[in-house]
Formats: C-alpha cells, sequence, structure tokens
C-alpha cells in the first residue's frame, strides 16, 4: 500500500469531489483507491498501479476544471480512460468543442473515438461514423453541420435517411407522404432542436436552409455548398449508397452514420454500409471512424445490453 499526495487549489475542489462527493467516491471505488483530502491535499492510498493511474487521472481533472465545469458523465468517461492507460488525452479528449449557436452553446466531445470523428469531419469530404446506438454518431455529425452552417463554411444543411421499416409497415401510417416519412426523421429532429431553439429550426427549414428528407429523394440532385448527412445507413442498398456518395458538389462535405448489426434491409438485399468500407478503402480524403461499446454515451447499462448482445450472436 502506497500513499500519493498532490495539492491542488481549494477553489478546484469541488469540481474534483462532486455534489455529496459523489464523484470523488466514484474514483475510489472504480480505481480501487482511497482518497483523502485536507484544504489543498490530497492523498492517494491503494497499491503502487492503481494509486499513479489515480493520481493521473486527479491531476487531469483538475487540469479540465480550470476551463469547464466537470460533470458526472465526465468522471465516468475520465475513469474508463485512465483504466485504459489512457489518462494523458482525457483533458485533450474531454475538451473538444463545437459551437452550435450564436449563444457559445457547444456540444464536447465524450471519448477518444468521439473527438476523432469530429477531427475527420473537419478535415475531410466524406466521414463514415460507424458504430452501435448511443455512441454520438448521428448527433456530433448535427453539432457539426450546425457548426459549418453558423460559420458560414456552407449555405444549407441537408438531413435524410433510407425510408425502411424496422418490423412495421409504412403503407399503413396514417396521413400523406409526408405524414409517413416523418417518423423516420425524428431523430434528426430532436438533434436540432436540443442545438437550436424550435422557432430557428423552423424558421430554417420554411427557407429551405434545412433540409429534412428520404434518401429516394437525393436521386438526380447535385448538392453544392453543403453538409450533408446520411443516418441510419446500414439500411441503404449498395445502389442506394453509390447513388448518395455520387450527390456530393463543390465546397459540400458528406457524413454516412450507421450500425451494421441492426440491419433493417429485406434478406436478399446487401447493405451498402457494409460494401463501401471495403470499395473505398484508402481514398484520400474520405476516412472511417468505427465506434465501439466504450463510445456508448447513454445510459451506463445500454454499454451492458450491447456487450450482451454482442456474447449472445457470438455464440
Amino acid at each position: 500500500m502506497q500513499t500519493r499526495k498532490i495539492y491542488i487549489d481549494e477553489s478546484i475542489i469541488p469540481q474534483l469531489t462532486g455534489p455529496n462527493d459523489e464523484y470523488i467516491r466514484n474514483i475510489m471505488s472504480k480505481m480501487g483507491v482511497d482518497i483523502y483530502i485536507r484544504s489543498d491535499e490530497i492523498a492517494v492510498m491503494g497499491n503502487d498501479e492503481d494509486a499513479d493511474k489515480a493520481v493521473n487521472l486527479l491531476l487531469q481533472i483538475k487540469e479540465m476544471a480550470m476551463s469547464k465545469s466537470i460533470t458526472k458523465s465526465d468522471i465516468d468517461y475520465a475513469i474508463g480512460m485512465a483504466k485504459a492507460d489512457d489518462t494523458h488525452v482525457i483533458k485533450e479528449v474531454l475538451t473538444e468543442k463545437v459551437k452550435v449557436s450564436g449563444r457559445a452553446k457547444e456540444v464536447t466531445a465524450k471519448t477518444k473515438n468521439q473527438k476523432r470523428y469530429i477531427e475527420a469531419i473537419k478535415e475531410n469530404d466524406i466521414v463514415f461514423g460507424i458504430g452501435p446506438a448511443g455512441t454520438g454518431k448521428t448527433y456530433l455529425a448535427v453539432a457539426m453541420a450546425v457548426n459549418f452552417y453558423i460559420t458560414k463554411k456552407v449555405n444549407r444543411i441537408i438531413l435524410t435517411r433510407p425510408a425502411v421499416e424496422a418490423g412495421e409497415r409504412l403503407g399503413f401510417l396514417p396521413g400523406d407522404i409526408a405524414d409517413k416519412i416523418n417518423p423516420y426523421l425524428r431523430p434528426l429532429y430532436d438533434a436540432l432542436y436540443h442545438m437550436l431553439d424550435f422557432e430557428r429550426v423552423s424558421a430554417l427549414i420554411e427557407k429551405g436552409v434545412i433540409e429534412l428528407a428520404p434518401l429516394a429523394f437525393m436521386r438526380g440532385r447535385t448538392l453544392d455548398d453543403a453538409f450533408i448527412i446520411l443516418d441510419e445507413a446500414q439500411n441503404t442498398t449498395i445502389e442506394q449508397m453509390k447513388m448518395f456518395l455520387t450527390r456530393l458538389g463543390f465546397n459540400s462535405k458528406a457524413v454516412i452514420t450507421g450500425d451494421i448489426t441492426q440491419i433493417d434491409l429485406p434478406n436478399d438485399k446487401k447493405s451498402g454500409l457494409v460494401l463501401v468500407r471495403d470499395v473505398l478503402k484508402g481514398i484520400k480524403g474520405i476516412e472511417f471512424v468505427e465506434f465501439g461499446k466504450v463510445d456508448v454515451v447513454r445510459n451506463p447499462i445500454v454499454q451492458k445490453i450491447i456487450k450482451a448482445y454482442e456474447i449472445y450472436e457470438n455464440k
């Protein structure tokens, strides 16, 4: 049992400990150490390896606390990175920010792959975000689209999805074609409303600056000066994927997201997202970012659910 001591400005201590000491208790439980705080002195007790990891974790959280407010999710992800020996990138990852409104509202990366995804979108014409639900693929893509629009890098945002049924039948939904496709686009609306107020989103849609449409509506178009997101791309056919990728015009960027473990196509149809990884591999200006269960940023039980399904399917 070893004791490591670090000294931190007292004003930052509440950020480290969290409400009712929730953060510090979480760190002790997950890192296998005891932590004692007195004034500006923090003592960490544990075996050499655990104590060193915990100290490095606390120092990284201290650095973060000087530039942002620490949240419970920040602590959870920081602990995960510390246990995976990625302590040195905690601050770098969790302070990656995307501005999504004129009122300084920002979206922050939560994992290494999320940071890599944001950087890939900045640097490439086409980016594929592939991984399980809850990893932020669509949300961050929409955040980047909003950022590109408010910084005047593009003139419009186009959000699209294939209208493929997941066990339901589109024809039995009530209303006209607009009413029928609206449920398929709802997750994209939700992401937009989270970043921009309802009135502004509605106004931009009314002006045609933001367009939400089924993938079939993309055929025959050339999309210039646009940020285009194809969501749920695992449900595109090979032909649809080729069609979409060849819509890209000048000064445009495309982000394609999907989860290849949740394909709803008929058994005789192959997913365009599965094939495209082999077809476009190695082309400059195109990048693939693969997410895993460690990148899930929903309720922690979602990670356990994904792992349980992986174990079952591998049997």
